[in-house]
C-alpha cells in the first residue's frame, strides 16, 4: 500500500530515516533506502508536490561533468551520476537526447581557453571531446550567429526531462514503502534521547536518523542541528523558452566558456521540443524570489542575439526562473555527523539531477557510519514513466494504446498533444499532481504555445473531477478530437 499524505498528524511512532526535501536528490535517496524493506522511512516535503523547488526549474542538462573541478565530491558523483541515470532512465522511459554539446569561443581569450578546458575533460574520465574550427563549427551550427572562432565539442551532454526525473524516483520509493508527506514544513529540529524531533506544519515526526536535502533551507536546517558549515545564497535563474517552431535552429548545447559564476547563458534544445535560452546569475536574499525580471530577460535576449540571431525572432511560448543553492564553495557539502545520526546534502546546485543517483548512493554509505544497519537490499520492481520527449512515440502515435483504450488519441490539449488518457493515468498515479501545474508537469498538459487558452477549461474539468473521486475522473469525458 503506498502511503501519500498532505493533511492529519503523522505517524507517532519514529522512522528509522527521515528524509527532508522532495526534490530530485532527496527523492533519489528516499528511493535508495526503499532498497532496504527493513527500513521505515519517511520523505517530508514542504510544498504540496514532489520536485516544486529548483528540481522543476532548471536547464535540464544530464551533465558529462567534463568541467568539474577534477578530484571533488561533484566531479565522482556527476560522471557516476551520469552512468546511473542514463541506465535508470532507459529502464523507466524517462526522456534523454544525447545532442552534445559545443563550448563556442567568441574571442582569443575564450579560443585559449578550450584547450585547458579539454584538458580538464581528461583528468574528468572524459576522453571523448575534440576542438573545432570555425568551418566545422558553422557546418554543425549553421544558425550560429557571425564571428565565433571555434569550439570544444563535447558529444556526450544530453538533455533529459527532469519533471519525469524527481517523479519516477518519489513513484518507486513510495511503491516500495516510503511514507510520503506532503506540505509538511519543518520549522524546528532537535534530538532528543536519540532520536530526531521535528517540529512541521502536521505536527511533530521522528527519525532515529536524519538527511538534509532541503535545498535552499538546508543551511537553516544544518543550523538548528548545531552546524554552521555552509551559507545558502539563492542565485536566481531566469530562462526564456522558444516554441517548437525554434528547435530547428540548434542541434547542440550552445555553451559560453565557463566563469567563476556558472556555466553562464546557454542556448539548448529540450526533450519537449523547445529551445531554452538562459539563465541569468543573480545572488539574491530572498528564497521565494522565483519572479522573471524586464532587466533579466532583456539580458537574456540580448546575449541569444549574439549566439544565435534567428532565435529572436521566434515566439517565446514560457518565461520561468529558479534558485540554485550556492554556498560559496566549489564543491558539494555533503557531511555525516555520525554522533547525532545525521547527514547533510547541502550546496547542491545545478549538476544535482545528473548526480542524483550517485548522491544517493554516497548517502547511504555516509548513514551506515551513524551506525543504520539497513538490512539486506532488494531489486525495486522498475517503473515505466509516461514519455513526455518529442524524439519518441507519444501516446496519441501510438496505435497500439489507441485501439486498446481509445482515450489515448483523443487530445485535450492540442498545442502538446496530450491525450485524455494521459490526464487520467497522471490523476491516478501513485503521487497524483495536487494542482494544475502538477498535472502540467506530469502530462506537458498547458505547457504549449497558447499555455492553456484553449484546453484550460477542459483540464481544470478534469482535474477537479479526478480530486473529488480521488482516481483519475473514471467516467470524464471531454469533447476533443481523433489524433
Amino acid at each position: 500500500m503506498t502511503v501519500v499524505t498532505t493533511e492529519g498528524p503523522l505517524p507517532p511512532q519514529p522512522y528509522d530515516v527521515a528524509v527532508v526535501g522532495a526534490g530530485v536528490v532527496g527523492s533519489a535517496i528516499a528511493r535508495a533506502l526503499a532498497r532496504h524493506p527493513r527500513l521505515r522511512v519517511a520523505l517530508v516535503e514542504a510544498q504540496d508536490d514532489v520536485g516544486q523547488g529548483t528540481s522543476k526549474a532548471n536547464t535540464a542538462i544530464l551533465h558529462t561533468g567534463f568541467d568539474a573541478v577534477p578530484g571533488s565530491l561533484e566531479a565522482r558523483l556527476v560522471r557516476e551520476g551520469a552512468r546511473l541515470l542514463t541506465a535508470y532512465a532507459a529502464e523507466s522511459g524517462i526522456p534523454v537526447e544525447r545532442v552534445g554539446a559545443l563550448l563556442v569561443a567568441w574571442d582569443e581569450e575564450q579560443l585559449a581557453a578550450l584547450p585547458r578546458l579539454a584538458r580538464k575533460a581528461v583528468r574528468n574520465d572524459c576522453h571523448d571531446t575534440r576542438l573545432l574550427g570555425p568551418a566545422e563549427l558553422y557546418a554543425r551550427e549553421p544558425h550560429l550567429g557571425p564571428g565565433a572562432l571555434g569550439a570544444l565539442h563535447v558529444p556526450g551532454e544530453s538533455v533529459v526531462c527532469p519533471w519525469t526525473t524527481t517523479l519516477a524516483y518519489a513513484t518507486q520509493a513510495v511503491r516500495n514503502g516510503v511514507h510520503l508527506h506532503l506540505e509538511c514544513r519543518v520549522e524546528q529540529a532537535t534530538r532528543r534521547d536519540g532520536v530526531h524531533e521535528l517540529t512541521t506544519t502536521r505536527g511533530t515526526l521522528r527519525a532515529h536518523r536524519l538527511v538534509n536535502a532541503a535545498g535552499l533551507h538546508a543551511d537553516a536546517l544544518d543550523r538548528q542541528l548545531g552546524h554552521d558549515d555552509f551559507t545558502v545564497t539563492p542565485r536566481r535563474g531566469q530562462l526564456l523558452v522558444y516554441d517548437k517552431f525554434a528547435r530547428p535552429l540548434v542541434r547542440h548545447i550552445l555553451l559560453p566558456v565557463p566563469t567563476a559564476l556558472g556555466k553562464g547563458v546557454l542556448v539548448a534544445p529540450t526533450v519537449h521540443g523547445n529551445v531554452l535560452l538562459g539563465p541569468t546569475a543573480e545572488d539574491l536574499d530572498d528564497k521565494r524570489a522565483t519572479g522573471s525580471t524586464a532587466d533579466g530577460l532583456a539580458a537574456l535576449r540580448e546575449q541569444g542575439r549574439r549566439v544565435l540571431p534567428a532565435l529572436l525572432d521566434e515566439e517565446v511560448t514560457a518565461v520561468y526562473a529558479g534558485l540554485r543553492a550556492a554556498t560559496g564553495h566549489e564543491d558539494y557539502r555533503v557531511r555525516a555527523h555520525p554522533g547525532q545520526g545525521y547527514v547533510t546534502v547541502g550546496g547542491i546546485r545545478s549538476t544535482g539531477l545528473t548526480a542524483s543517483a550517485a548522491l544517493a548512493e554516497h548517502v547511504l554509505a555516509l548513514l551506515r557510519e551513524t551506525g543504520l544497519h539497513p538490512g539486506p537490499a532488494r531489486d525495486l520492481e522498475p517503473v515505466r514513466m509516461p514519455n513526455l520527449g518529442e524524439a519518441f512515440p507519444r501516446p496519441y502515435q501510438r496505435a497500439d494504446l489507441i485501439a486498446a483504450d481509445p482515450s489515448y488519441g483523443t487530445l485535450v490539449c492540442h498545442c502538446e498533444r496530450v491525450s485524455l488518457g494521459e490526464i487520467r493515468d497522471a490523476l491516478a498515479g501513485p503521487v497524483p499532481p495536487r494542482s494544475l501545474d502538477g498535472l502540467r508537469r506530469r502530462t506537458r498538459a498547458r505547457a504549449g504555445r497558447c499555455q492553456g487558452f484553449h484546453c484550460g477549461a477542459a483540464v481544470r474539468a478534469l482535474f477537479e473531477e479526478g480530486r473529488r473521486d480521488g482516481s483519475a475522473g473514471s467516467g470524464a469525458t471531454v469533447e476533443g478530437d481523433r489524433a
